[in-house]
């Protein structure tokens, strides 16, 4: 409710809302075991993105075209991208595979014919292949209706083309959502969402065509928005992944069950300095591997499924 006052008189306004979730406070929720008795569910999710050459969106190493810095074609941000489809990613997987970790892959679907390689491999080590959009050179969130529920459309059925299942979940390119894209994904038979990072546990979300699970996917454990954004370096960056696990498992001792996710991108953390801290953090994180139940985002989904009605937030 917003009071404004007018004239000496206060009037009473309705602030705009979704309507997808009401306000839970996190104190006073009910306490249960994930899988394995862990307190602490822990996913990584590893980002496999494609950029259309001389135009669109993309995070950038330096200012380029998107932020007036120079005109197109941006070769050098465009290849700095590249990189981590043809070398970081490679490396990523290297070190998955030696630390025994699977990972939830959020995929851009012209990766398919781009490199169809990278997938197949993440897909032999028995990951989760989520949808992320066409690519992440466009927004859902400037999309009409029709529109929006075309890119979803188009980006599902690139997956289950190149027969793989179709995806239970979903992150859009950007994190960028219109006021109808929670109901588009239900409909388009979608399980979970990435989209909204506002609790450490599942939020069930209302959409005109059923449930939608909220899954939180982090924002501050993220590669972009710490190392692009705030500039942080690696070293930080390994650190903060660090600090935050075990400060979630000393809370989940005794308190509520938590999601803990990490949010990687090749061509950032696929740099060979960068690769070196980002398994020292992970290996120590892993040294308390016991007390946390290591996942994909779409088992989190099926689990959550599964509990008592008033177990999560709804």
């Amino acid at each position: 409710m917003l009071r404004i006052r007018i004239g000496g008189i206060t009037y009473l306004a309705m602030l705009k809302t979704h309507d997808r979730f009401p306000y839970h406070p996190w104190v006073g929720r009910p306490q249960w075991l994930w899988p394995n008795g862990a307190k602490l569910a822990l996913y990584l999710g590893v980002n496999l993105e494609h950029f259309s050459f001389g135009e669109g969106l993309g995070a950038e190493l330096a200012p380029g075209a998107n932020t007036g810095g120079g005109p197109q074609p941006d070769v050098l941000n465009y290849a700095w991208r590249e990189y981590g489809n043809r070398v970081g990613a490679w490396r990523l997987i290297a070190l998955l595979d030696e630390l025994a970790l699977p990972a939830t892959v959020l995929l851009n679907s012209t990766m398919l014919d781009h490199a169809p390689q990278l997938v197949a491999a993440h897909a032999a080590r028995g990951d989760e292949i989520a949808g992320h959009g066409r690519t992440n050179a466009e927004r859902q969130s400037t999309m009409a209706e029709a529109d929006e529920r075309a890119l979803i459309a188009d980006s599902t059925a690139a997956i289950t083309a190149a027969g793989y299942p179709h995806p239970r979940g979903w992150l859009s390119p950007w994190i960028a959502e219109s006021h109808v894209t929670p109901d588009l994904l239900v409909e388009c038979g979608y399980g979970y969402s990435l989209n909204w990072c506002m609790d450490d546990m599942p939020v069930w979300k209302n959409t005109r065509a059923g449930r939608l699970l909220s899954i939180p996917y982090p924002q501050e454990a993220n590669d972009i928005p710490a190392i692009v954004g705030r500039k942080d370096g690696m070293a930080q960056f390994a650190q903060m992944l660090v600090d935050d696990a075990m400060e979630r498992l000393d809370q989940v001792r005794d308190g509520i069950p938590q999601v803990m996710g990490i949010a990687l991108h090749p061509y950032i953390v696929g740099q060979p300095y960068r690769m070196r801290a980002l398994r020292g953090a992970l290996v120590e994180i892993l040294s308390r591997r016991s007390e946390m139940w290591i996942c994909t985002a779409g088992q989190i989904e099926a689990f959550a499924r599964n509990l008592p009605d008033g177990s999560i937030p709804a």
